[in-house]
């Protein structure tokens, strides 16, 4: 959930005040999520508030979701001015439909999720998402469970090379985790900057390299901490389940990760499943959901001339059609098998 800066005249003012950050492709995502009065539209990730506030100006109603418990806090000044409109809850868009349920909602008319690390978590050194700022060595989205520099310091090589090769996309992951390993022998690595800093050396930068050399590893370290392509799929499952005949699934995603996640939900969920290798053959059924475009949009020139982390950005939507739900099956997105539950133990046992 990546949101873009401020523009040149200050925080752009909604329902509720100013918020600080512009989302992503916000037009975009409300020109695919349509959202008027007296719909009831799920935002997976809250963040900063910036989908809800525009989706509130709507007149729709927005059960808020995020697992960082600093954006709930943060959000309270616009749900006390949204007439009771907003509900924020705090918990995971995993069981979206777990939480809208409990919110005395059975369905709703769409769903909107922004995958990613938000820029007020960037922004701020203490949460330790950024290499660019000197903070301790967390990550952890829910501010709860074991941290990055707990993954850092007891997982062992192998799995480190995988973390930073497969969620990170790092080519010299085997590099980054060796160095790893022998900076750790010596003292524990604690700080953004200090991983930054073993990374390049392990790396190196090149001149005219446009990312930082820690770029893919902290990506990876971050998505493995806090589970986040699972997190993604079984999101997905959830906003079948709770959207009505006709309402709206809206993602807007900042990498091929993700992307694919979301690409192959569609592809799976679009077409007529029959005989599928993910489903017995009694559960063949008509498409979950339509779509008029099958590509993914992105952002327009405008936006990324204004927002550089607007360019990576790309959104696929869908329409819940009126077949029942299907068994979610984990298995059609080959996510890579990364359990931080072994991190845990073996940091809970040194």
């Amino acid at each position: 959930m990546t949101d873009g800066s401020e523009g040149a005249s200050g925080a752009p003012q909604t329902a509720g005040g100013p918020v600080r950050h512009v989302p992503v492709m916000l037009n975009e995502v409300l020109d695919c999520l349509n959202p008027v009065s007296g719909e009831t539209i799920i935002d997976g990730t809250f963040g900063a508030g910036g989908y809800s506030s525009a989706i509130l100006d709507k007149g729709a109603t927005v059960i808020a979701i995020d697992r960082d418990p600093d954006a709930i806090v943060g959000g309270a000044p616009l749900a006390d001015t949204s007439d009771g409109r907003l509900k924020l809850v705090a918990g995971e868009f995993a069981e979206l439909d777990v939480i809208a349920n409990a919110a005395g909602f059975d369905a709703v008319d769409g769903v909107v999720l922004d995958i990613g690390v938000s820029s007020m978590q960037l922004d701020e050194a203490e949460r330790g998402f950024s290499f660019r700022q000197d903070g301790p060595l967390d990550m952890r989205m829910g501010q709860a469970g074991p941290s990055a520099a707990d993954v850092v310091n007891h997982a062992d090589q192998a799995t480190l090379t995988r973390i930073f090769g497969l969620l990170g996309e790092e080519r010299q992951a085997p590099r980054v985790s060796s160095a790893i390993v022998k900076a750790r022998a010596k003292a524990p690595i604690t700080r953004t900057s200090e991983l930054a800093r073993i990374i390049e050396a392990a790396v190196g930068k090149k001149p005219g390299d446009r990312i930082h050399p820690a770029t893919r590893s902290f990506q990876g370290l971050r998505i493995f901490v806090n589970g986040e392509l699972e997190q993604l799929a079984k999101g997905l499952f959830a906003a079948e389940r709770i959207l009505k005949p006709g309402g709206r699934l809206v993602v807007v995603t900042f990498h091929s990760l993700e992307d694919r996640i979301v690409k192959r939900f569609f592809q799976d969920r679009a077409g007529k499943a029959s005989g599928s290798r993910h489903l017995p053959q009694a559960e063949a059924s008509e498409p979950l959901f339509s779509q008029s475009e099958r590509s993914a949009l992105a952002a327009g020139e405008e936006e990324t001339a204004d927002n550089p982390r607007a360019r990576s950005a790309k959104l696929r939507w869908g329409v819940r059609t009126a077949a029942p739900s299907r068994k979610g099956d984990l298995s059609i997105f080959k996510l890579p098998r990364l359990a931080i539950e072994q991190v845990n133990s073996r940091a809970q046992t040194r």
